[in-house]
């Protein structure tokens, strides 16, 4: 796994997926989606219980998608993007290093 993990989580598909420091505090940014600040936890909801999509143009991309009633402004969803890849291992065989690129909220109605 990664340096800076900030934490694990299980897709519904039992997927691992995580999120590093480096990757939150790149999402909380001003210029970004500060928004997000106080939904750590619907973040990883959405991560575990919602189920992926793939990126049409690039198929190590999927977005997880999960509606929540208590979203800033006319905010109804949170998107996760994440993306999906191997990490080399030296002569064993790789392992998965599925990991957050960027979340944020959005309305879908």
């Amino acid at each position: 796994m990664a340096d800076g993990v900030r934490w694990t989580v299980q897709d519904r598909d039992g997927r691992e997926v995580y999120l590093t420091q480096e990757r939150w505090e790149h999402i909380l940014e001003p210029t970004n989606h500060p928004e997000m600040e106080n939904y750590e936890e619907e973040l990883k909801q959405t991560i575990q219980q919602s189920r992926r999509q793939q990126d049409l143009l690039n198929p190590q991309k999927y977005t997880y998608t999960k509606a929540f009633n208590h979203l800033t402004l006319d905010n109804t969803h949170i998107v996760a993007v994440v993306l999906f890849r191997y990490r080399e291992q030296g002569n064993r065989p790789p392992v998965a290093n599925n990991y957050i690129v960027t979340a944020y909220q959005k309305e879908i109605g």
